[in-house]
């Protein structure tokens, strides 16, 4: 198969050129588009899913051999988890090269976190695939880059640690809010307000009403720990 001239530059980008080229178009062929001839990214994604959570693993490990699994598994779970993924994609471009159906364009699928994210675990299994795991997890590091190294001591999720905040002072779980939706069904921007029973607010906009949780939990945890 003979990639064409968006794909052949992508390999470039990309780093890795590819001796099966019809593993690179699988990735990147969403559902949407999908036909009995040409089948989508979904499998590859399982599987690229799977590599990707193994070279963080081992990765962490290596990077604090003193780490416990209760300090590791926030940060790995911070450079696997979707938002991270579609980061990565962003920065390689992936969005331009993605073979999505009509309806899944018109809809703004190129700019999609879940996608990107997607297409980018595809994108990792594929060149497991093709070359082995050694030449994926190089990849891998070297696309996540300084994201490992620099990866929070404590990466736990914002809405835990406010949680927690909370029941160490005898209060119930924070409680969150849809303030707003604004902007076009592909492209939302979520407004989100947490409250604590004790009458501490924020407020936070993003893309995702998950982001934005965190965003707005991040923000009243950082004000709480400041005053307190």
């Amino acid at each position: 198969m003979r990639l064409s001239a968006d794909l052949q530059t992508f390999q470039i980008t990309l780093g890795h050129h590819f001796r099966r080229p019809e593993l690179l178009v699988r990735a990147l062929t969403h559902p949407s588009i999908a036909t009995a001839t040409r089948p989508d990214n979904q499998r590859l994604e399982f599987l690229g899913d799977r590599v990707l959570g193994l070279v963080m693993s081992e990765a962490l490990l290596m990077a604090d051999r003193a780490a416990s699994e209760g300090q590791l598994a926030p940060r790995f779970n911070t450079l696997v988890r979707k938002e991270t993924c579609a980061e990565v994609a962003r920065e390689l471009g992936i969005g331009d090269v993605l073979r999505l159906g009509r309806s899944e364009m018109l809809s703004g699928g190129r700019r999609k976190e879940a996608l990107l994210a997607d297409a980018m675990e595809s994108v990792i299994a594929a060149v497991y695939r093709d070359a082995g795991f050694e030449v994926a997890k190089a990849l891998v590091l070297r696309l996540w880059g300084s994201r490992v190294t620099d990866v929070r001591a404590d990466a736990r999720d914002p809405k835990t640690s406010l949680q927690e905040w909370a029941q160490a002072r005898g209060l119930p779980p924070p409680s969150y809010t849809e303030i707003a939706r604004e902007g076009p069904p592909h492209e939302p921007r979520f407004t989100i307000a947490v409250r604590l029973a004790s009458g501490e607010e924020e407020q936070a906009k993003a893309g995702s009403k998950r982001a934005a949780e965190q965003t707005a939990a991040r923000t009243l945890l950082a004000r709480l720990e400041t005053t307190s």
